[in-house]
This record gives C-alpha cells, structure tokens and sequence, in this order.
C-alpha cells in the first residue's frame, strides 16, 4: 500500500461508485500501478498538479504518496466528492477538489505556474482536452508537461510520425510544441469495468518554443482541412482555403498532389506561413 487510506477496491463500495459509460469512467485500481504512472511525470516532490477526472482518487494518492506539495483535482461526478475528500482530509491542506467540468475551469486561477497535468483522462472528453492545452494563446504554457492516459490508438496518434496511419492533425499539434513519447501500456484488465481496448500513458514535454514559426490558429486551421479528407490530393482537400491553395503549396515545398499523412511537420508549418501571408 502507498499510504494508509483503504483500498480502492473497498473505498469504491463504500461509497457504491460504479463506473459510469456516460461519463467515460474507467477506473485504476492498482494503487501501486497509479503511484507509478505519477513517477512517469517526473519527481514530484514540491510539485504543483493539475488531475482531471480523478474518480475515486487511485492516481490522486499516487501523486500526494509520491510528494506533490499541491494537487487540484476537477471531477464533475459529485458521487467521487466523499471519497476524495477523505483523501483531502488523509493530507491537509494539499489537496484541492472542484466539482466541475474540467472544459469550463481554469486552472491558473488555483494553481502557481509551473505545474504539471497528470491524469487518466475520460475517454468522451479527452481528446478534446489535449487540444485545448497544445493551443494556449501563448507560448510557453503555464504547465510544463502533461502526462496523460488515453485509448492506446489515441495516444500512437499523438507520437505518429509522417506516412503512418496514425499520424494526423494531433501528431502535428502535439509534436510542433511538445517532446511527446508512450511511456507505458496497460491491458484492459488493470481497470474496472475493464475498457474493449488496451490504454496507454503519454508524456509530453513543453518546448521553450515551437519547432518551427507559424501563427497558431493558422496551422490549426490548415491540419484540421488538409486531414479533414485524407484519401484526397491536397489540392483538392485544401480547396476553398485560399483562392491559389496550389501556389502557396508550392511555395511551401509540397507538390499539389501529395496527401496530408506524407506531409511532416517542418512542411506544415511553411504550408501555415504561405497561407498567412496572402
């Protein structure tokens, strides 16, 4: 055990919460597997943390047991409260739980930067979330890396490189940004109700400064259009982007007929920088 709290197994009928499908709910029960995923993030002593979605506070205690000095912890399914707050109560004064979604919050009103993100995502909402903190409206954030758990398929859609099924616009947004890797894979069996797919931890790193120039909203726009029909040429999947899309996709190195999964990185953003200009 990693602290003296009961096991989750017993906390999670004490307090009758079963994992809910509508909200994405999988639960780790694993208290030693939750301690090790919060190592993933790096060492936590003194650490400030973000955790969104705790549930019944696995991954929570994890963090505390390992040293984080702060945790803010948004759980929108109030059923969660009492249990979390036995934690809060286990380590006074380090453990802040908001009920909310977790889309609506924002953290720099709870939380000194640097901090870190560590969490076992919802499945219905974290993609979405991912998103949201690659695309802040300034750079460098005010979290220094993420250390997050997805549907295995998301997460190899987040390291992808060019010409890999996988790769598509959360490769280029993640990567332009970040240093990100998959850090470690779990089987459906580590969760109750156990997922119909494998998960799998990924931890990005915030670069002091994107890889390559391009406006922010611009490369979003043209990721997003160019993988939005990726079967199609980019000529014709950036149509109605700007009036000559075959130009500025010369000027930006690409042939007109090249597919968006063939593009790297360093392309799209000459591509965001060639759509800017006009």
């Amino acid at each position: 055990m990693i602290d003296d709290l009961p096991p989750l197994r017993e906390v999670i009928a004490a307090h009758d919460l079963r994992a809910k499908k509508s909200m994405g709910q999988n639960f780790l029960l694993d208290l030693n597997l939750t301690a090790r995923i919060a190592r993933l993030s790096g060492p936590l002593e003194g650490a400030r943390v973000l955790e969104v979605g705790p549930g019944p506070g696995g991954l929570t205690r994890g963090l505390l047991a390992e040293g984080a000095a702060q945790v803010l912890a948004i759980e929108k399914d109030a059923r969660c409260l009492p249990a979390l707050a036995e934690i809060a109560a286990h380590y006074p004064g380090r453990l802040t739980v908001l009920n909310a979604d977790a889309l609506e919050v924002d953290a720099a009103a709870y939380l000194d930067p640097p901090w870190r993100i560590v969490a076992n995502l919802p499945y219905n909402v974290g993609t979405e979330l991912l998103v949201r903190w690659l695309t802040p409206a300034e750079w460098p954030p005010p979290w220094e890396s993420l250390t997050l758990m997805f549907q295995k398929e998301v997460a190899e859609r987040i390291v992808a490189g060019p010409g890999s099924k996988a790769y598509g616009r959360l490769a280029v947004l993640a990567q332009w940004r970040c240093d990100a890797a998959i850090v470690m894979t779990l089987p459906p069996e580590a969760f109750s109700p156990p997922p119909k797919v494998h998960s799998a931890v990924v931890h990005l790193t915030a670069l002091p400064a994107p890889r390559f120039p391009a406006d922010p909203a611009v490369l979003e726009r043209v990721v997003a259009k160019g993988f939005g029909q990726r079967r199609k040429m980019l000529r014709a999947a950036l149509k109605g982007l700007v009036p000559d899309v075959e130009d500025r996709l010369r000027a930006a190195g690409i042939a007109p007929t090249e597919r968006a999964e063939r593009v790297g990185l360093e392309a799209w953003c000459a591509l965001a920088r060639a759509v800017a200009e006009g």
